[in-house]
């Protein structure tokens, strides 16, 4: 990762320190802001596409899936810092043979009372176009997608963050309704010099959603959400109607000084049968996560109470 990114990664971090400050007093959540929480995790993002048009009078689809980059990283977070590191090791069998694709994806989000503003970039390079047993590889076509998700949380009970983090925990069984916007502007480019063929879609959507956590126990959860809406998408211009269908699970344990998780997400962008050419969108994403928090040092204190002074975070 070079130094921009890391700029990226820290200021995401700096965004995720406005959160409610009340959910210290939750007696249906518990806060750990103030511990430093260390994890190691497994990631398996990706973002595909199916293209529909019309040939012959009749309807056919071609997939273009990315050449799969599992990856292997470290998280760290205390107060207002939140940084991470991942990368794909060719131990994996999947990474093997594609030494060539690339991936690199970063996802955050921040609160400000009841509002969560999400944020996701992912870049990928390497897929291969597939319609029923047939097969043609992009090896040098590349996508890039920037955008997020502006969310209303309702509930003041429900903990949001016990689904996307574990810097809280849902001591007692809350759900809540969420309206979502979501903006996103992918670039796609077959890179194949020098006839290159580059689209620029743009999708906006309003999507009321539905998340719960269900406490098994003090130390095991269950959290779910669903969200469908509808929108618009551009695509060079070409606009169009389209559905937004977005998933959500995750199955976490959890102790003071412990925790581990998986989750899975699952947003899909599907557009009306009635234009001729269309482009489905599809972001998937799985993690695995074994975590620990623990007091932080009394330098570390030091020095985040003097730039809190000065920059008044918290």
């Amino acid at each position: 990762m070079d130094l921009k990114m890391i700029y990226i990664v820290f200021f995401g971090g700096v965004c995720g320190s406005f959160a409610q400050n009340d959910s210290l007093q939750n007696h249906y959540f518990k806060s750990y802001n103030d511990k430093i929480t260390a994890s190691l995790y497994y990631l398996d993002t990706s973002n595909n596409f199916q293209i529909g048009f019309t040939s012959d009078n009749q309807k056919k689809y071609i997939d273009l899936i990315p050449n799969r980059k599992e990856q292997l990283g470290v998280s760290l977070s205390y107060k207002f810092i939140d940084m991470s590191f991942g990368y794909s090791p060719r131990f994996f069998d999947v990474n093997k043979d594609n030494s060539d694709s690339k991936l690199f994806s970063f996802n955050t989000r921040f609160y400000y009372k009841k509002w969560m503003q999400s944020f996701t970039f992912i870049n990928q390079k390497g897929f291969y176009a597939s319609e029923e047993n047939f097969e043609v590889a992009f090896p040098r076509m590349r996508t890039t997608k920037i955008g997020g998700t502006t969310s209303y949380i309702f509930n003041d009970q429900f903990s949001y963050k016990t689904l996307v983090n574990q810097n809280e925990w849902q001591t007692k069984s809350s759900g809540s309704f969420i309206p979502n916007f979501s903006f996103y502007y992918t670039n796609l480019n077959l890179n194949n010099e020098p006839n290159s063929s580059n689209g620029d879609i743009y999708v906006l959507s309003l999507a009321p959603s539905y998340f719960y956590n269900f406490v098994i126990s003090n130390r095991f959860l269950i959290g779910a959400g669903i969200a469908f809406g509808a929108g618009i998408n551009s695509i060079d211009g070409d606009v169009s109607a389209l559905y937004e269908l977005d998933l959500n699970l995750k199955l976490a344990y959890n102790k003071d000084s412990f925790f581990a998780f998986a989750s899975l997400n699952n947003l899909n962008f599907v557009q009306k049968e009635s234009p001729s050419n269309r482009l489905n969108d599809n972001i998937s994403t799985i993690k695995l996560s074994l975590g620990y928090r623990f007091d932080p040092p009394n330098k570390v204190q030091e020095v985040y109470e003097k730039i809190n002074q000065k920059i008044k975070i918290e």
